[in-house]
């Protein structure tokens, strides 16, 4: 690179981890993504059902932001997954595996949110934050947050 006429040094070699650690890192992240949008799912699913008694195809895809064809696809997926039912002209439901997923889900979630705010994080930019975050944090990292929050008094 040159900056104003002057050769700049090339950057620093930084470390790299072994290969396979590497590739399972990577690995990780492509199925937490996967995984995350099953759990994305599954999480408003239920709370439609708390709220309006019903979860439609509809109003899952208008919430998610994503197309009506979308969410039928991602809902068939729940269902092969042993995760969701539906019922014609009834909408979405959950099986108790969907509703034990959600509630890990939200636990997860509230986790997240409590640690980001405890630490300063704005409210608004807290729940944001977690909607990614809760998805990829490890159950060793949520233990170490949990254990935060234990003896921070939150």
């Amino acid at each position: 690179m040159v900056l104003k006429g002057k050769p700049q040094p090339a950057a620093a070699p930084v470390a790299m981890p072994a290969e396979t650690t590497q590739a399972s890192r990577f690995g990780k992240t492509r199925t937490a993504q996967s995984t995350a949008l099953m759990e994305d799912y599954v999480e408003l699913i239920a709370d439609l059902l708390a709220n309006q008694g019903e979860a439609r195809p509809t109003d899952v895809a208008r919430r998610l932001g994503v197309s009506h064809a979308t969410a039928i696809k991602s809902i068939s997926r729940l269902k092969r997954e042993g995760l969701a039912t539906s019922k014609p002209y009834r909408g979405v439901f959950l099986t108790d595996a969907g509703h034990q997923l959600a509630d890990r889900v939200r636990a997860r979630h509230r986790l997240v949110v409590d640690v980001l705010l405890a630490i300063g994080v704005p409210l608004e930019a807290a729940e944001a934050d977690a909607e990614g975050i809760e998805h990829h944090v490890s159950d060793v990292s949520l233990a170490a947050f949990s254990k935060f929050l234990k003896e921070h008094g939150n």
